[in-house]
């Protein structure tokens, strides 16, 4: 007999769930799914943009329920779709109020979808728009450490705000040089997974004022439910795990990591 998982932990505190790619689980509705995270006391779910195709579905998502918000932006993997007409789409819809940041942009080096020239001037366009609309971003970087510095160096100095390095799995220097620079680190299921020890290691040396909390849903689910679809309601795993590795109470924790998203995304 299959050893039933934990049930999920619930927390006084309110979560928000910083990255998500709602459009992704197909099999529920929406609603389902939002009130699922509901349930656990996620208080605000942002869904990502990764490609032309998502850019419309992002922003309709964020209309249709009050706890969606959503960015704007081509993955590295997508590089091939940026031209004019997709940069004109993502200035368009990153002027509505329920569009929070310019993302995902940034590099992959591990999967190399698209020419590495490509993704570099795709990640410098979207940087130019980030800055030109005063939004901060939401950086993929994947075995790409060296150049993902060397750009955000380029345009750091001219960035009314910062963002987050999402998903962070890079090395220590880019996770120094990135938190000097005010930006913030997301960590996910990962971290809970046995071999990621050089993930801990950067929960570790990061302040607790520059954490944010994500799924990467539907990737990436936390253990003891990995290997199932993810969700944004297994966030509370991850907060509960990061709080372990920083020996603080996740009933610490959690209000600072609420700080930190409300601050970078919501203006508050």
């Amino acid at each position: 007999m299959a050893k039933k998982k934990r049930d999920i932990p619930v927390f006084e505190h309110p979560i928000i769930e910083t990255h998500c790619h709602l459009d992704y689980l197909e099999d529920r509705t929406l609603d389902e799914v939002v009130n699922d995270a509901k349930l656990v006391n996620i208080e605000r779910i942002i869904t990502i943009a990764v490609s032309a195709g998502n850019l419309d579905k992002v922003l309709a998502m964020t209309q249709a329920n009050e706890t969606i918000w959503g960015t704007q932006g081509i993955h590295p993997h997508d590089a091939d779709e940026y031209n004019d007409d997709v940069e004109a789409k993502i200035r368009e819809n990153a002027t509505n109020e329920r569009i929070v940041a310019i993302g995902e942009i940034g590099l992959d080096y591990f999967y190399d979808h698209c020419d590495r020239a490509k993704q570099r001037a795709a990640f410098e366009s979207q940087l130019q728009i980030a800055i030109d609309l005063a939004m901060p971003i939401v950086v993929h970087t994947r075995e790409a450490d060296e150049d993902t510095q060397a750009i955000l160096q380029n345009f750091v100095g001219q960035m009314p705000k910062r963002g987050v390095i999402h998903s962070f799995t890079s090395g220590k220097s880019l996770a120094e040089y990135c938190l000097g620079e005010g930006f913030h680190l997301g960590f996910n299921g990962i971290s809970t997974f046995k071999t990621a020890e050089n993930v801990r290691e950067i929960v570790e040396l990061t302040p607790v004022e520059k954490i944010l909390f994500e799924t990467d849903a539907p990737y990436l689910t936390p253990v003891p439910y990995r290997g199932t679809v993810n969700e944004p309601k297994y966030l509370p795993f991850i907060a509960e795990h990061i709080a372990s590795v920083k020996q603080v109470p996740v009933e610490e924790l959690l209000p600072q990591v609420w700080k930190n998203s409300m601050g970078l995304f919501f203006n508050t």
